[in-house]
Parts: structure tokens; sequence; C-alpha cells
């Protein structure tokens, strides 16, 4: 998240000062770039990992500060959310087996910090976004409280103008959901790569990350899933697009750049224009404290900082960042971060991607000196779009209007032009030959972390429920890659994986019933009782115009409604407002599933309508935690089978030691009332 000592722009005084800083950056790096004052010796490469930490159960756990006061370790440092840390690695000369002390540095830092989260009886897991992530976890007491963050929220909140951030994607399923801050952009963790440029290489690298930026994507999707709706192949291009987007919609048809953005056309001066359009086109959001003058030292000969241009920079988040920085040797550097790559699935895999990325930056002029004339620069972010939607399976535009498939592309000019572009810089062959090799079988089978993840989502769906299926596929992610197994060769979740999972700390929220049946208070009583027939419910809601919840119709009523023996059916007038229950016991969606059950026996009804900010937002019955019930007593069975047979394996014969089958327990299945007597009789055991 860059530079920690940083304070909202709240005030006119400290705008100016900050600007006039900002620009006067800009003039030393114009400087410096007409003097020659950069690095230009050995160029390097680099990485930045994020990391969620998880509880038991897969869900997020919100303890990086005591993770990282534990850990105590340079290398570490916070996110914007507390369930979130960032480990960097450190700089690599670009030759030789780079990778593979990158992918054994990340490796150990990991080892590190699973020592810390043992200690705390949670993990941790690296994938672009967490399945059983809830909107009940994106609260603002979830934000890491330091100033930073708080600053970066409240200057996105102020410059929006609004309260609420409207998510809209829509894929396999569709979200269309409101949320009040723009924590939201935590769910997205990444491995962001880092290559040093030299100056007067850098517009033609710059036009090169672009071009290659859909296919080198489309290798590595790892995020199809948000809130457990199925989105896009990578859902984090959409989400954090949209959860910093500080754009107001107007009736006129002005232009304006969200500050998540791919560009907006070919660079043809110098990483100064980019810097120049950041500044012209975003608002300042944060300040700092500065105490050089730019200018005046690249005159002395010395190197700036260039504070004010990076805590702008900071907040202008181009899915290729323009990035200065200053080398150990004292002397200044240009570099070109991908932020386009997701976290995991396995660290062999993210240093595979990494190296398909560098090894096609670095060999691409040699096959193409000049992308900007033989491709559209409409085509190239129309196929990062594309490929952000779709992954593998679909065509792009390539060079001279060609088009082809994804896979094609890879396996035919990207990863052969990578290995070019590795054996050029003088990569060790072996690092060359593991790491094209498994993003080269990747691309072949198909199966990129997104892919494994939708295939384990279509088979586990048929055996359970949704909120089991979305931590099978979480706690399968976080054992499997502890073995660092590269994705193409896993086998899809089972629900073996959670063996142990239990539904005690369960939400309405991850339970509910969403697909909703409502009608009016205006409807006629035939309307309702013919929904409920062909849904075959007892309970549906009555909903205003506005999606407030206005009561609640039941079978019983409309049973005794028709069976009413003073009914005049050809001049009947009643509607659903005659019928229906006004006084709705309701509850909240991050309400757990014990006070959920308690609300339903204390008040005896078999539905509860989940409401937030008085509009209905789903519902839940008896039904729901039948499901519940079945799954547990399937979860128990699996356990007790695991136990006898390793009683057997270990010869103890005595019956008495033998598990007592869930028969002998004589549980009467009633939702409830079942689920209330094995969650007490499993907290026991």
């Amino acid at each position: 998240m860059g530079d920690l000592n940083v304070r909202i722009a709240d005030n006119q005084l400290d705008l100016n000062e900050f600007t006039r800083y900002l620009l006067k950056d800009i003039q030393a790096l114009e400087l410096m770039l007409k003097k020659d004052c950069f690095d230009n010796e050995q160029m390097h490469i680099g990485a930045e990992q994020e990391i969620c930490l998880v509880d038991d159960h897969g869900k997020p756990s919100a303890t990086c500060l005591e993770v990282l006061k534990d850990l105590n370790h340079d290398s570490f440092t916070t996110e914007l959310a507390r369930f979130n840390v960032e480990c960097n690695l450190e700089p690599q000369p670009f030759k030789g087996d780079c990778f593979s002390k990158l992918e054994a540095e990340t490796l150990g830092l990991l080892k590190a910090l699973e020592k810390i989260t043992k200690k705390y009886d949670i993990d941790y897991i690296l994938t672009g976004i967490l399945p059983t992530i809830r909107k009940f976890d994106l609260t603002t007491d979830n934000i890491t409280p330091l100033d930073r963050y708080y600053a970066l929220m409240n200057s996105l909140k102020k410059l929006r103008g609004k309260e609420t951030y409207e998510l809209k994607i829509e894929g396999i399923d569709e979200l269309n959901t409101l949320h009040d801050t723009a924590l939201v952009e935590a769910c997205n963790t990444s491995f962001q790569v880092h290559l040093q440029i030299k100056p007067e290489e850098f517009v033609s690298k710059y036009n090169v990350a672009m071009a290659i930026s859909a296919p080198i994507l489309a290798a590595a999707c790892n995020s199809p899933m948000l809130f457990g709706k199925r989105l896009w192949s990578e859902t984090r291009i959409a989400l954090f697009r949209q959860s910093v987007d500080t754009r107001i919609a107007s009736e006129h048809l002005r232009e304006r750049s969200p500050r998540v953005m791919f560009g907006n056309k070919w660079l043809k001066g110098s990483i100064l224009d980019l810097y120049r359009e950041d500044i012209m086109r975003f608002r300042v959001l944060l300040t700092t404290d500065i105490d050089e003058d730019a200018v005046q030292l690249v005159q002395e000969g010395k190197t700036p900082k260039l504070r004010a241009l990076n805590v702008h920079n900071s907040t202008v988040y181009r899915w290729n960042r323009p990035c200065y920085g200053v080398s150990p040797n004292g002397k200044p550097h240009l570099r070109i971060e991908n932020r386009i790559l997701p976290a995991g699935p396995t660290v062999a895999d993210e240093v595979a991607n990494a190296a398909l990325w560098i090894g096609a930056m670095n060999a691409f002029e040699d096959t193409y000196p000049d992308v900007t004339e033989i491709m559209e620069f409409d085509d190239a972010r129309a196929n990062f779009m594309n490929v952000a939607r779709h992954g593998l399976r679909v065509d792009v535009r390539w060079v001279n209007g060609k088009k082809m498939s994804t896979k094609e592309l890879l396996l035919n000019e990207i990863i052969p032009m990578a290995r070019k572009g590795l054996q050029k810089a003088k990569v060790s062959q072996t690092d060359i030959d593991k790491y094209m090799g498994i993003v080269e079988a990747r691309v072949k089978s198909e199966q990129t972390g997104s892919s494994w993840m939708l295939q384990s989502y279509s088979k586990l769906i048929k055996q359970t429920t949704k909120e089991e299926v979305m931590t099978a596929i979480t706690v399968a992610i976080a054992a499997k890659q502890k073995s660092n197994e590269p994705i193409h060769t896993w086998k899809l979740a089972t629900i073996e994986d959670i063996s142990d999972w239990q539904p005690s700390d369960l939400l309405v929220e991850e339970f509910m019933d969403t697909d909703l049946f409502t009608v009016t208070e205006d409807d006629v009583p035939e309307f309702a009782a013919d929904i409920m027939d062909w849904q075959r419910i007892r309970y549906l809601p009555v909903e205003c115009q506005d999606g407030v919840l206005g009561g609640l119709v039941s079978s019983r009523l409309l049973l005794r409604h028709f069976n009413s023996g003073q009914r005049d059916i050809k001049n009947d007038i009643t509607t659903v407002k005659d019928l229906m229950i006004k006084d709705v016991y309701t509850v909240s969606p991050e309400a757990n599933i014990h006070e959920a059950m308690d609300l339903m026996r204390k008040h005896k009804v078999g539905c509860l309508p989940v409401v937030a900010n008085n509009n209905l937002v789903g519902i839940i019955t008896e039904a729901n935690f039948l499901n519940i019930t079945a799954s547990l007593l399937k979860r128990i069975a699996e356990r007790r089978r695991k136990r006898r047979e390793q009683n057997e394996k270990n010869e103890q014969t005595k019956t008495t030691s033998q598990p007592q089958n869930i028969r002998d327990r004589e549980i009467k299945i009633e939702g409830i009332d079942s689920l209330r007597t094995i969650l007490a009789g499993e907290e026991e055991e």
C-alpha cells in the first residue's frame, strides 16, 4: 500500500502545497531523464505477495496486526483489510536462477508466516478472491486501523459524494448489490511483479506490456467467484474497478477515466506522459510531509525520492503501473509493475506467471519491433476485458488484425517468445524449462485456478449446499497449495475435504435463499396460491414497490381463505393485504445460525424473512435447516467411518471402543430441533 505516513487532503492549503511538490517532482524527473541519471547496469525483477488469513472454517480471520507483531519480519507489512497481509520480496538480478530464488524466498516467507498462524489456529491462503468471503467481512471494523487506510477510504468517499458503492458484475451468475465502503477492494489479492526498465526503452516496453496483458492474464486466471456468485474468470478486474470508481453518472456523455484503468492509448512520448495524464485526470487523495526540493537535488547531482509523485501514483491504479524508485546503489530506476496477476494457486504457479510475462516482455520486440504499427490499441484493451470475463476459452484479435484463440496464441507465440526472452537474459535453462513447462501444461489442460474452482463447484453443488461448496473449495485450495504442486495437477475438490465442517459459525447470509418469489399487497390470493403450488413453498413474502417487506403470506392462511364457507367467489374482492401477516418476525443477514434458530423456536414460526436497511434480501425456512442437518449428518458419518477404519487398522477389536452408529443416537430429523441436537453433540465431542 506504499507510504504509511500520509493523510487525507482535507484543506486547500495542504492540497495546494502538495500539488506544488507534485509538479516539482515531474520537473525533477524530466531533468533526470535529460541528464541520464538512471541505473542501467543490471536489470532487476521483484514481486509483492498478497495473502489472505483464514480461520479453521476457511473464513477471513481479522488477525493481521497480531500475526505481524508476533512474526516481526521486515518483509511483511499490513494491507487495507485486517484479514490480509503482504510480503515484499527482494529484487533479483534478471539472470541465472532468479526465478528459482524468487520461488524459494516466497516459500520461506510463507513457512515463517505459517509458524505464527498456527499459534492462532488460523491459516493463510493464496487466491485471487477468497471463495468464502462475505459482505459481513467488509465492514469498517475490518479496515486495518492505520491512518493511511482511513485516509484513503475517507478520500474516496468524499470524492464520490455518495455513501454507497454499486457492484454490477455478470457472469454465469449475476451480482447486483450495494455496499457502504470501498473495502470491497480488499477481496482482491494479487502477485504483483516488477520489471526494471531502461528509460530509453520505457515507451516501447510499456506498450508491449499492454499488448500482452490479455494472454498473460488468460493463463493465470484465479478468481471466478465472489459472494457465492460465479462471475468473471478473473473477477478481480471488474471488482477493483468498481470498488474504487470515483466517477458519478451524468446525463451528459462526458468521458471520464476510472482510477483503475487499462489505459486510453498507446504511449508515445515518455513515462512523463503517464504521470502527467494521471495528475491531470485524478484529484489528489492523499498528502504527506515533504522536506526535499527535488529539482534542486537533481541539479546538485543527488537522487530525490519524489515522494509526492509516488504518493499520488499509489492512488491511481493502472493495471500496468509506471514506477519510480531508488536502487540500493543510490541511483534512480524505472519499473513497470504488473498488477494483473492474481495470487495463487501455488507459489510455483505464481513464479511461472511472472516468468511468462517477463520473458515475453524481453523478446516481443525481436519479433514485432513496434506493436503500435501492427495492433490497434482498442483491440489490446478489448482483449484484456474479454479474457478477464471468459479466460482461456475466448478469441482475441492479435497483431495485424488476426483473430485467434487465446490458447492458440499462448502455445504458438507467447510461451515460445517468453522462452527466447529468458534465454536472451541468460536465465538458467533449468528455470526456463521448469516454469515455462508449468504454464504450457496449464494452458494445454485448460486447468487454470478459475476453471478448477468452477469445475469443483459444478461437481459439488449436486451433492450439498452452496455454503459447503464454498468451504470445500477454500479448504482444498489451502491444503493443496502447501504441496506447491502446480494447479494443472490438482484433482477437483471433494466433500471429503471438509469432513470436519461444522455449521455453528454460519451467518444467515450464507445459507438464506436469495432467489425470491414475492407478491404485492394488491395481488389476488389465487396468484399467491399458484406461486406456492408451482414453487412448492409454504411462505411467500409480500413486497412493496420500493423493496420494503410489507408482510408474509402462508399456505395455511390461504387454505383458510379458500375453505371459507362464506366466500363469494364471483364477487370476491379480497387481496393479499387482507390475508397477510403484517407484524413479521425478521432477521438480519449478519445474524448467526444460532440466533436465527432461537428466533424461530421462540416465536414458533417456520419462516424468517431476511431484511437489511428495511429491504427484503432473502428468506430462511425450516427447509434450509433441514439441508444443513442432512449435510452435517453426512459429515458425522464420514468422521466416524474414518475413526472406525483407524480402529480396525490398529486392531482395536473391543466393541466398547467402536464409534457409536449415528442411528444409535435416535435423532429425529425435524429441521431446527435436529440441527440443535447435532450441534450440541458435536461440540461435546
